[in-house]
């Protein structure tokens, strides 16, 4: 007796289930704090003392720009050190405390005038290297947050993102922000009705619209772009005249000799 394979199969397949749907891929993306396991692995090999640097300040529109230095206790590192962006205003204030009262720190200042004259860049590089120079002791080794190494007699390593993986540089991230903060609070009292306390100089609407409204104060970075739109809103450059231009006066004269 032959049989049909064909009948059979197709009665198989219809007891199939029917195919799932893919389910999503599902990823935690996991943010892990700063260690010190750099600080340390240089410590074992005789390098100390181990500073981290970074800054607070380049974006804002107006305000001078913070830099930081610190030498963290090995025995005595405070706790939840993060990028002083992921803390809130409170745990920062705490930190801040806790690393004066333990580390060995140091705090440098780029003015408005200097960032006008050399660039954001340069004016937060040289207020790094100062804070360096300014520690207690010179270090043997610099971590410093961002791409450029700074001009500091010690070996220095660039890091990206450093503020969220080295805890040195974290804590310098936390004194610098704290520090910088302060001030603008300070600077806010001295130009009232910018803002500086809440938004501590940062290009927010509220910002925006207050130097649109009042002009720059003294305070203000010449050359960003929304500073420079609100002093020529508020004073405006006459244009100088070129060899074509005939004044009103030139002309009435001219026309009086014809």
């Amino acid at each position: 007796m032959i049989r049909d394979k064909s009948n059979r199969t197709s009665k198989t397949a219809s007891k199939k289930k029917p195919a799932e749907p893919a389910k999503p891929d599902k990823r935690v993306i996991v943010v892990t704090r700063p260690s010190f396991r750099r600080e340390r692995a240089l410590i074992k090999r005789g390098v100390w003392p181990v500073a981290g640097c970074d800054e607070a300040g380049r974006g804002p529109l107006a305000g001078p720009v913070v830099a930081a230095a610190v030498v963290l206790d090995p025995n005595r590192i405070p706790k939840g050190l993060d990028d002083s962006k992921r803390l809130t205003v409170e745990r920062r204030e705490e930190l801040f405390e806790e690393i004066c009262a333990t580390a060995a720190f140091s705090v440098a200042v780029a003015s408005r005038a200097r960032i006008d004259r050399d660039n954001i860049l340069r004016a937060s590089l040289w207020a790094l290297a100062r804070a360096v120079h300014a520690l207690p002791e010179m270090p043997k080794h610099v971590f410093v947050d961002g791409r450029d190494k700074l001009a500091t007699p010690c070996d220095c390593d660039a890091v990206i993102g450093g503020d969220g993986i080295v805890a040195s540089i974290a804590a310098a991230s936390i004194i610098a922000k704290v520090t910088r903060d302060r001030l603008m609070c300070a600077l806010a009292l001295d130009c009232p009705g910018y803002g500086f306390e809440q938004h501590k100089g940062y290009a927010v609407p509220e910002h925006l619209e207050a130097l649109d409204r009042l002009g720059p104060s003294s305070h203000h970075r010449s050359f960003f772009a929304p500073v420079v739109a609100a002093r020529l809103k508020h004073f405006p450059v006459p244009a100088e005249p070129d060899l074509f231009t005939v004044d009103a006066e030139s002309e009435a004269a001219a026309s009086e000799a014809a």
